[in-house]
């Protein structure tokens, strides 16, 4: 034990020592914490990190090993694992102190195709250890899950792409069936008005008929390209547009009223007033944008442009 002691004392050994810490191959004895939050020095996390991705460097290239058997390959598998798991906590305590983010920095490992690459989340698998009985399977399984994923990812978003129109229910209203429904919902709507129009007799002594519009058949077929004749003509007055109920009037009254008061406000403006503004032709735009640098540049340099 005191020859020990003598060698650490000794000259030799102190040069070693300061030569390694300044290679970074400090061999010092202080252990690694068991607890990332422990540490609350942000250099000392950053050491520890970097120990761990050393570790984990050696440890995956000892698990290509061919020479190895399969519970050591087991056995590198879950202590490199255990490593990440403790890098990812390390990682975390550098966040908390302040330092960087090495977890954004980190990528996805992806395939030809540009897929994950199985097996990256959870527990990973390195090396050998894909080989390993039943491990293969699991992969394959997982990549088939995600090819699945995403196959059904692509028919949800293309499921209503050029949906037809029995999806809307514009077909109900075509044919015999349409006209049956439009009958169903005329009367429907008259019964409805008529037991509004019983609940307000006492209050209401000419109730208007119901302002129903005229409804008519959907028709997908094309529209002709010749208009029709009959379109032209003017359409005979019915006797029942000749009919002006009282709400009728009212309306009319009203709109007499808003026109009127419209024209009034109107009356203070003059013709040209209300003419909308002449916009500019292009070559006049360029004109006044030549013009407007030209004074520019004689404003800048204090030139007076009649003397010019």
């Amino acid at each position: 034990m005191a020859r020990n002691e003598e060698k650490a004392q000794s000259m030799l050994y102190r040069f070693r020592e300061a030569q390694a810490a300044e290679l970074g191959l400090s061999q010092r004895t202080d252990r690694r914490p068991r607890v990332a939050s422990s540490c609350k020095d942000l250099r000392q996390c950053e050491r520890w990190r970097g120990e761990i991705l050393r570790e984990i460097s050696r440890k995956v290239s000892k698990i290509q090993d061919a020479g190895l058997t399969d519970y050591e390959v087991r056995d590198l598998n879950d202590q490199i694992n255990k490593l990440l798991r403790e890098k990812y906590h390390w990682e975390n305590q550098i966040i908390a102190l302040g330092g960087a983010n090495y977890k954004r920095a980190a990528g996805k490992i992806t395939d030809a195709d540009g897929r994950e690459v199985p097996g990256q989340r959870g527990y990973k698998y390195f090396g050998r250890a894909r080989d390993l009985p039943g491990v293969r399977e699991l992969l394959n399984a997982s990549a088939a899950d995600n090819a699945e994923l995403e196959s059904y990812k692509t028919v949800k978003a293309t499921m209503f792409d050029n949906a037809p129109p029995e999806y809307y229910g514009n077909l109900a209203e075509q044919g015999e069936e349409g006209k049956r429904l439009l009958e169903a919902e005329a009367k429907a709507e008259q019964a409805a008005w008529e037991e509004a129009v019983s609940n307000l007799e006492d209050e209401i002594e000419d109730v208007p008929s119901i302002p129903l519009p005229q409804r008519t058949t959907i028709s997908l077929a094309p529209p002709s390209a010749e208009p029709d004749a009959a379109g032209k003509r003017k359409a005979p007055a019915s006797a029942a547009s000749k009919k002006k109920t009282k709400l009728a009037d009212g309306s009319a009254a009203a709109s007499q009223a808003g026109s009127a008061a419209a024209a009034g406000f109107e009356s203070i403006f003059t013709a040209d007033q209300l003419q909308p503004p002449k916009l500019l032709s292009a070559e006049e735009m360029e004109k006044a944008l030549v013009k407007r640098q030209k004074e520019m540049l004689l404003e800048e340099y204090g030139v007076d442009g009649e003397q010019q």
